[in-house]
């Protein structure tokens, strides 16, 4: 098994500037017509912007603070957005596919305006231009205009900016879902959770996606909660700070104020008497009937499957060929199992101890925080980004504010940037403690190798303690800045954790297990899944560097003050659980290399104290647009798509899940492994639930 460090060469430089196309406001839609319950309609009609020439790109506005008490926000001016960046690969879809089909975006991207294509243009863009991974896709609800937009962003794994293009729908009447779209799955698979999600949230419907069901909320639940006209039971306001709060002061709990019988609201004419629950849709019945296996091109069958499938199934080696013919069963792990790293439930179909299916259940621990990132202030999401992977939440608010910094145009200070890095690396450095220490419980070695492993976290998570606060819900991370710095007490714990305590512990995890014969013999080839199918699913992090691809957005699309130091993305090419485990060792170490050289760099580069650009604010005011900001979390990707109307809440908040997005790739990982090995290829995707479900 070969292991190499890769030290990529600079990385692609920023979009080139170019010729900006206009785009308006999303623009009318024709009058929407509910869409047919039941029976597939024919392919959306898009609505599409209006064709505009190209124009040079409209100066952005600046951004505000208010430093006084909240008050609430009074309507934006309605002003024409700002145009499209346009670099060279946009350009170049519009040559090849011409000006019918692509539309100007307002702010980011492209808009496709003839859905036909959809899958046409989205295979060339993927192979004509290499964009090779589909890093995020979601949707947002224009009601004003009635159009729901669907927005992907593709990235290249060999690095440089996401690509971002647009379908717009009609959109729909009440609770109605909206026309069908072309799923993006045959393109690329990892799109199918995602898909998913839009459907569950938007009521966005895609042609091909293998599973289209509620994936967060249950089946049978009414509405798609992400719309702007959806209400919850205990409903006050769109936005907050909410009136009853501030100016008011008159606040009342909910229980208080809506009466117990009026807490739930029941879609029309829904008669509980003769009300059939089916919360998992057809979930077993896609389980028994000839569902296609990913990583087999056959089908994964139940009892009573014909002979001639028996038998290509011991062929390809899913079933022992010394075996009898026997019923598959259909088992549930979770969500209440220790080994599913918290709610997560697992429906296997087994022949034997052979996994032969695999489908997630998810949701479980989903509480609709795009909605609420939707009504809080700006300000006031970055505590609840901690709540998401709670083990890594100072990276969690980074990736949240560096997006917003991009739309408000702030640079933080030199000290601000160091202390963002150190704590990052930090957290790095605890996820991967973490995550080894709870992979070994998965193998067996049950609390021993994590109780060792967690002492080490509980030493970084106790400087958290003291610089920040709080130990994991830490709201460090300000616009512009942090909310303190070190004192010089906490800065030699630093340097003495960074330099001494944490080497040490590397040094003795990788003495222990990494040559152990039961943790070589128990994840060794499991959980295959090769670079170019880790690419497909979106996978990212350590399993797909642990795969011979060498991503890492530190690197790729370099953030913050990364660039300032000598460090290496590990690369590793076995595939499997073992290899996911040596990765993050080593990435560790690379985490200590940078901590080091931060510590060194801001004891003479930077002042103390100086922790904040411009001056502290509790309102702001983002200008209107777009923008898609992504860090590297210890899990992978963590993306965060944010519109802003000018007001002091953002219209459109959503997270992109690196934990999320993984899972996707499990089902492929797990078929043909034994029932007992799931829960070690599970353990080593080293998800955290909070982030999954959100």
């Amino acid at each position: 098994m070969s292991d190499e460090v890769k030290k990529p060469g600079p990385p692609p430089g920023a979009r080139p500037p170019g010729a900006a196309m206009p785009g308006g406001a999303p623009p009318g839609a024709r009058p929407p017509g509910a869409a047919a319950p039941g029976a597939k309609p024919p392919a959306a009609k898009p609505v599409a912007a209006a064709p505009a020439p190209v124009a040079a790109p409209a100066a952005p506005k600046p951004a505000s603070s208010v430093a006084a008490a909240p008050a609430k926000a009074a309507a934006p001016a309605k002003a024409a957005p700002a145009a499209a960046i346009v670099n060279p690969d946009l350009e170049k879809i519009r040559a090849k596919f011409g000006d019918e089909v692509i539309k100007p975006a307002a702010f980011e991207g492209i808009v496709i305006a003839d859905l036909t294509k959809l899958i046409e243009i989205a295979t060339w863009i993927r192979d004509a231009l290499r964009y090779d991974m589909l890093a995020n896709l979601t949707a947002a609800d224009y009601p004003k205009d009635n159009v729901i937009e669907v927005v992907y962003h593709v990235q290249r794994t060999t690095g440089g900016p996401t690509l971002c293009y647009k379908a717009r729908l009609a959109r729909p009447k009440g609770n109605d879902p909206t026309d069908w779209v072309p799923s993006l799955v045959p393109v690329y698979p990892g799109a199918e959770f995602q898909e998913r999600e839009a459907y569950d949230m938007y009521g966005v419907r895609f042609e091909g996606n293998p599973d289209l069901r509620r994936i967060l909320m249950w089946e049978g639940f009414a509405g798609w909660p992400l719309r702007k006209d959806w209400k919850e039971a205990y409903f006050e306001g769109d936005t907050k700070p909410f009136e009853s709060r501030w100016p008011g002061g008159n606040h009342k709990l909910a229980e208080d104020r809506v009466p117990w019988e009026d807490n739930l609201n029941y879609p029309a004419g829904f008669d509980p008497l003769n009300y059939k629950s089916n919360p998992d849709g057809n979930l077993y019945d896609s389980m028994q009937a000839n569902t296609a296996s990913l990583n087999t091109g056959m089908g994964s069958h139940g009892a009573g499957m014909s002979p001639e499938d028996f038998e290509e199934l011991k062929r390809a080696g899913i079933l022992d060929s010394s075996e009898m013919k026997t019923d598959q069963i259909i088992v549930n792990m979770g969500p209440q199992h220790p080994s599913t790293h918290g709610v997560l439930r697992m429906v296997v179909k087994l022949d034997g101890e052979t996994i032969t299916d695999l489908k997630l259940v998810l949701g479980y621990l989903h509480r609709n925080h795009e909605k609420i990132g939707e009504r809080n202030t700006w300000l006031h999401n970055i505590p609840y980004t901690d709540r998401l992977d709670y083990i890594t939440g100072m990276v969690n608010e980074l990736g949240y504010v560096t997006t917003v910094e991009k739309m408000m145009g702030i640079k933080p200070t030199d000290r601000a940037e160091y202390l963002r890095v150190l704590m990052s690396e930090f957290t790095r450095v605890a996820s991967h403690f973490w995550s080894i220490g709870f992979l070994l419980n998965d193998l067996g070695a049950f609390f021993t190798p994590a109780l060792y492993f967690i002492t080490e976290r509980d030493l970084i998570v106790d400087l958290f303690e003291g610089v920040a606060g709080s130990r994991m819900m830490c709201n460090y991370m300000r616009f512009g800045g942090v909310s303190r710095d070190l004192t010089p007490a906490q800065f030699e714990r630093a340097r003495e954790l960074a330099f001494e305590r944490l080497p040490r512990a590397i040094d003795e995890l990788e003495y222990f297990l990494s040559d152990n014969e039961i943790v070589k013999a128990r994840s060794i080839g499991v959980g295959y899944l090769p670079a170019n199918r880790s690419i497909a699913y979106s996978l990212t992090g350590p399993c797909l560097r642990a795969a011979g691809v060498p991503y890492d957005i530190r690197r790729a699309e370099p953030y913050s003050i990364y660039d300032r130091f000598d460090w290496d993305v590990p690369v590793l090419y076995g595939a499997d659980v073992y290899d996911r485990y040596r990765l993050r060792i080593m990435e560790m170490r690379e985490s200590i290399k940078i901590l080091q050289q931060c510590l060194n760099q801001m004891e003479h580069n930077s002042k103390p104290g100086d922790i904040q650009a411009g001056k502290k604010a509790y309102n702001h005011r983002v200008p209107a647009g777009q923008a898609y900001g992504r860090v590297e979390t210890p899990k992978g990707e963590l993306g965060f798509y944010l519109v802003s109307d000018g007001a002091q809440n953002p219209y459109r908040y959503h997270v992109r899940s690196s934990s999320f997005i993984n899972l996707n790739s499990l089902k492929e990982m797990t078929i043909g492994q034994k029932i007992a090995d799931s829960v070690v290829v599970l353990g080593s995707l080293d998800i955290v639930l909070g982030e999954v479900d959100r």
